[in-house]
């Protein structure tokens, strides 16, 4: 009976042995849990919760606003509308204020090409449809905090390199513009405010691409920016007159012109000599 009480204690003893094992491991595991939630909530940055913060008297003047001119080409749910209006779903502040501030919206028809016409809202009617957009479409590509020539960056050469590179190709070397296909064009660059270039290079409008900060960053876009202010307020021109600014296609017409009279003439003065 010694022997079997002695193995009976015994195995009581290793079963509260292992519970106690056990108890402390789950409370260590707790713990740890615990702290690494403590730590995340310091160290991780808070999401951005724009849209969530909307103005509600500002959203409900933005939903009178869109209901009056937006709604029967974009939709009751910003769904969009077949061969009307595209969806406003997720297409942002830049969006929406480069084709409301230019007055490409509203559309007066629809056609290959939306062309550029004074704005039809205010800036505070923009201001209020914009919010309404946002806060039921959700969020999209931003407007910096600078307005005007504080998007103008410092490098305006670096600004050239990268519009020759990037934009020139639709845009004329000095912001010209150009035909594109099926009647769509590149329109010209005068007269464009610094807002309107960043919005349009951000939301990509029409058949220009989107360049997102990976392809460009805000400082490239700003350096682009004051090249095209450079060259379209007419400050770039220290040789001269500029031609129309249009580059060697003016210079070479004239050429043209020039050499064909000068041959005309030489041939009629070979042709009175013989």
């Amino acid at each position: 009976m010694t022997a079997d009480r002695t193995s009976e204690v015994a195995a009581k003893m290793n079963r509260h042995s292992k519970f106690r094992r056990r108890t402390a491991a789950t409370l260590a595991i707790g713990i740890a849990l615990l702290a690494v939630g403590a730590l995340y909530s310091l160290f991780v940055p808070e999401p951005q919760t724009a849209a969530a913060q909307q103005d509600p008297a500002l959203v409900r003047q933005g939903e009178q606003i869109y209901n009056n001119t937006c709604i029967s080409c974009h939709g009751a749910n910003l769904e969009g509308v077949k061969d009307r209006g595209q969806s406003l779903v997720g297409v942002g502040e830049a969006s929406i204020y480069f084709q409301t501030h230019t007055g490409r919206m509203p559309a007066k028809s629809q056609g290959a090409q939306i062309q550029r016409k004074p704005a039809f809202l205010s800036p505070e009617e923009i201001d209020a449809v914009t919010a309404y957009i946002v806060s039921k479409g959700g969020a999209g590509p931003t407007l910096p905090e600078e307005r005007g020539e504080a998007l103008r960056g410092d490098n305006p050469a670096r600004g050239g390199e990268l519009f020759r590179l990037n934009c020139a190709s639709c845009h004329n070397f000095t912001g010209r513009g150009g035909a594109l296909s099926s009647g769509k064009y590149a329109p010209a660059l005068d007269g464009v405010s610094e807002e309107e270039i960043y919005a349009a290079m951000v939301s990509g409008p029409q058949n220009m691409p989107k360049f997102s900060d990976r392809q460009l960053t805000p400082e490239e876009k700003e350096d682009i920016i004051a090249y095209v202010k450079s060259v379209t307020d007419g400050n770039n021109n220290p040789g001269g007159n500029p031609i129309g600014g249009l580059g060697p296609q003016s210079e070479g017409l004239i050429a043209f012109i020039v050499g064909m009279a000068a041959l005309i003439g030489v041939t009629l003065w070979i042709g009175a000599k013989s």
